[in-house]
């Protein structure tokens, strides 16, 4: 096992998973810890959504706007097994906003930089079937326009797949507690669990980098326990809700709520509907965060105000809360808050180190960059950039082929049900061929866990990206945890046992 490393990244999440490819395949010397599992936090707690942020627009914060559209392009080039199209209805409120304010508004989103592969936006009027349209009869018209969904907790790992191909180490379920500076190194003391018994190991680089999103504050205090300035994180709790599928299209809808915030109902693993977010200001420990009976009112109330169907919390199958770490900004409302990332260079004792602050989702990779142009300073050299132009694990086709790819698969492994192989497609890209090698037949394919899960995908997840426990498969890498009963759920858990 290497112990010594030229970059030590704290934090599994997007940020963190991104900056660990990025300089790996620099030629960095790269470690990635993570307490829990990758994802297992704030990037796994998203609206599952690769978007411009067309309500960023009302901020003026234009720049973040077109950062973002360039990013949802080249994810769509690197990633176009995970990350799909989606077009989004958005009803017209006047009471809110002016009808020719949103056109104007769409106009620019859709003209900011050119777009590749989604078409442009449109004013729309609503009809009265039911079927295609689920909206209170008061809604007349409104607009369509194109974003992208993500499956969040892959992207993550696909990016720590990719650093590890470049030879980075990535350790899970490890957690740091003791950082120590003696003037040529950084030592990082860790602790991990192997066969349930705590192992402690000592590392050691020349930068640290901290991508520990909501624990940032937390960290900096151990790399450096004399800071006494005050901290830059806000901490932001956002909560969604599952209920079953409203609606019989595969369009996402997007309204404006009394309050000015926005929320989104989207189409969830085909049985299912989404509704979120929420902005709650948050104090307290990110792992226990949960909804509240306020924001479940919240967001029923916001949904029920457009959609026929009243939407009651009793209708609520799942819910999901994170916490997302943003750059404070001075903004007393959580809405108001700015989305951009902000990066932070330190020295002490004449070692650096980094602290990340902020950011979305959809601008991971360009943050990565900045920050690993940083670190080339630190080195005296100068890196080119690659990652918008290399596909991640699997997504190694055009989004112009996907249809056309799902057909192959389907047909070449056609004793698999077909929501199977599209399951699959959909998580694995090409590596579907890898999970699915020399398999011929149903049987081949091993155990039967449910809800489409054999055993040889799970032994890719356990041999491959870094699964050990149930919810690592169930919430992170597949979003079956809605699907298995708890006999299933349980054959599962033994079977992982007998594998870690």
């Amino acid at each position: 096992m290497k112990t010594d490393f030229d970059i030590i990244i704290i934090g599994g999440g997007i940020n963190g998973a991104g900056i660990a490819r990025d300089a790996s395949g620099k030629g960095y010397n790269v470690a990635l810890f993570e307490m829990n599992d990758l994802a297992s936090a704030t990037s796994s707690w998203s609206t599952k959504l690769i978007h411009g942020g067309l309500r960023y627009m009302e901020q003026y914060q234009f720049r973040l706007v077109r950062e973002s559209l360039i990013e949802r392009e080249n994810l769509m080039d690197i990633a176009p097994h995970i990350i799909r199209p989606l077009r989004f209805i958005l009803p017209h409120n006047s009471s809110l906003r002016p009808f020719w304010l949103i056109r104007l508004g769409l106009f620019f989103y859709d003209n900011i930089i050119k777009r590749k592969y989604l078409p442009s936006s449109k004013s729309i009027t609503f009809n009265v079937d039911s079927d295609t349209n689920p909206l209170k009869e008061n809604i007349k018209n409104g607009f369509e326009y194109s974003d992208c969904s993500v499956q969040d907790a892959r992207l993550v790992v696909l990016n720590a797949m990719d650093a590890k191909a470049n030879n980075a180490s990535i350790f899970t379920y490890t957690k740091i507690v003791k950082v120590e500076n003696d003037g040529k190194y950084w030592n990082v003391i860790a602790n991990f669990k192997k066969n349930n018994v705590i192992k402690t190991l000592k590392f050691s680089s020349k930068v640290i980098v901290n991508a520990a999103g909501p624990w940032t504050d937390e960290l900096i205090s151990k790399i450096n326990p004399s800071s006494s300035k005050p901290k830059k994180t806000k901490l932001i709790k956002g909560s969604h809700i599952i209920v079953p599928k409203l609606y019989n299209h595969k369009n996402a809808y997007i309204f404006q709520h009394k309050d000015g915030r926005i929320i989104f109902t989207i189409p969830y693993e085909k049985k299912f509907s989404l509704i979120g977010t929420t902005d709650i200001n948050f104090n307290g420990d990110p792992s226990k965060a949960k909804i509240s009976e306020d924001e479940i009112k919240y967001l029923c109330d916001a949904v029920s105000t457009y959609f026929i169907n009243q939407i009651k919390p009793n209708d609520i199958i799942w819910t999901y809360s994170g916490v997302r770490s943003l750059f404070d900004d001075g903004n007393f409302n959580a809405k108001d808050i700015t989305r951009d990332y902000k990066i932070d260079t330190k020295e002490l004792n004449g070692l650096n180190y980094i602290s990340i602050f902020g950011g979305k989702i959809t601008t991971y990779r360009k943050l990565a960059e900045e920050v690993t142009k940083i670190i080339d300073k630190y080195f005296g050299q100068k890196s080119r950039n690659w990652t918008s132009s290399k596909a991640l694990p699997g997504g190694d086709f055009s989004p112009y082929q996907f249809d056309t790819l799902l057909k192959e698969y389907s047909k070449k492994y056609s004793f698999i049900d077909e929501t199977v192989i599209e399951r699959l497609f959909m998580s694995y890209g090409t590596n579907l061929e890898l999970i699915l090698k020399n398999k011929t037949s149903i049987n081949a394919l091993g155990k039967y866990f449910g809800a489409g899960l054999y055993e040889c995908e799970v032994e890719w997840l356990i041999d491959n990206e870094w699964a050990k426990t149930v919810s690592d498969i169930i919430w992170r890498r597949t979003k079956l945890g809605l699907m298995l009963s708890k006999k299933e759920l349980k054959l599962l858990d033994n079977y992982i046992s007998s594998k870690i």
